[in-house]
């Protein structure tokens, strides 16, 4: 298998890590892309990004009132 930050994986396949992942591991290397895409443009003044670990993805919510998001423009 392959190690990750202190993790063993087994060789294939591991759709999502504890750390939002998508890695394959086999015998000669580890290779792992984010699941989730980084907000870009958006109200930044009125507006601020929190990474949510369960859907592994940012939410771009109201700075004085988290219970509302944030319209999104783009992200990388």
């Amino acid at each position: 298998g392959c190690m990750l930050n202190g993790k063993l994986y087994p060789f294939g396949v591991t759709e999502r890590t504890e750390d939002c992942f998508r890695c394959t591991c086999s015998r000669a290397e580890l290779n792992c892309c984010s699941l989730f895409r980084t907000p870009i443009a958006y109200d930044k003044k009125n507006c601020k990004v929190v990474f949510n670990k369960e859907t592994c993805d940012y939410d771009v919510v109201r700075k004085d009132n988290p219970s509302k998001e944030c319209f999104v423009y783009s992200r990388v």
